[in-house]
């Protein structure tokens, strides 16, 4: 019998936190004018004849709102450094001092801020698809155990809590692209 069915909540919960915590970074990575160095974050550098992220090989700095510096540890990575930054996508032109590259972060025209808020709501789409995979592994978690004996209240019960759970992801992933959809708008 299925009385004693128990739907993990927890790890169902843990793993729609998992998705919200994939759009974040997502989100961290779009350029909104203003500098951040979390959008370096996903750039990787070919160093020591492996992908090394660039964050561990120089250390990321923004020492003014339009200004992202990167200071390369090894004088040899520089140019792989520089080159990892220019084929990014970013669209930043990168400038070197030294060991030292500097990135200075262009205004947004209005269509390039289109764009952007174009591409946030594609990231949470992705968000929200993945959160309603979740919701679907759940529901059939319910409907085996249903086929085992769970009774119907009981299936309706844990219909509804896995439904809660969902609308309240689905709920926070709206929330953070609008906040981030305005963050790039902002003049």
């Amino acid at each position: 019998m299925a009385d004693d069915f128990e739907l993990d909540t927890d790890d169902l919960t843990r793993r729609m936190e998992g998705a919200i915590a994939a759009l974040r970074t997502e989100f961290a990575s779009l350029r909104t004018g203003r500098a951040s160095g979390s959008m370096l974050e996903p750039i990787m550098v070919d160093a020591y004849g492996q992908l090394t992220p660039i964050n561990q090989v120089g250390t990321i700095n923004v020492p003014e709102p339009r200004m992202v510096t990167v200071n390369v540890w090894d004088k040899g990575l520089v140019n792989k450094v520089e080159k990892a930054i220019r084929d990014s996508g970013l669209g930043i032109n990168p400038q070197m001092n030294g060991t030292i590259i500097m990135l200075p972060i262009p205004e947004l025209n209005e269509e390039r801020r289109r764009e952007l808020t174009k591409v946030a709501g594609s990231y949470a789409e992705h968000a929200r698809v993945a959160i309603r995979n979740l919701r679907r592994d759940g529901m059939d978690q319910i409907k085996k155990a249903k086929a085992d004996g769970l009774s119907e209240d009981d299936q309706k019960f844990w219909e509804g809590e896995v439904q809660d759970m969902t609308d309240r992801f689905i709920k926070l992933v709206d929330q953070t692209l609008e906040t981030k959809q305005a963050e790039i708008m902002q003049v």
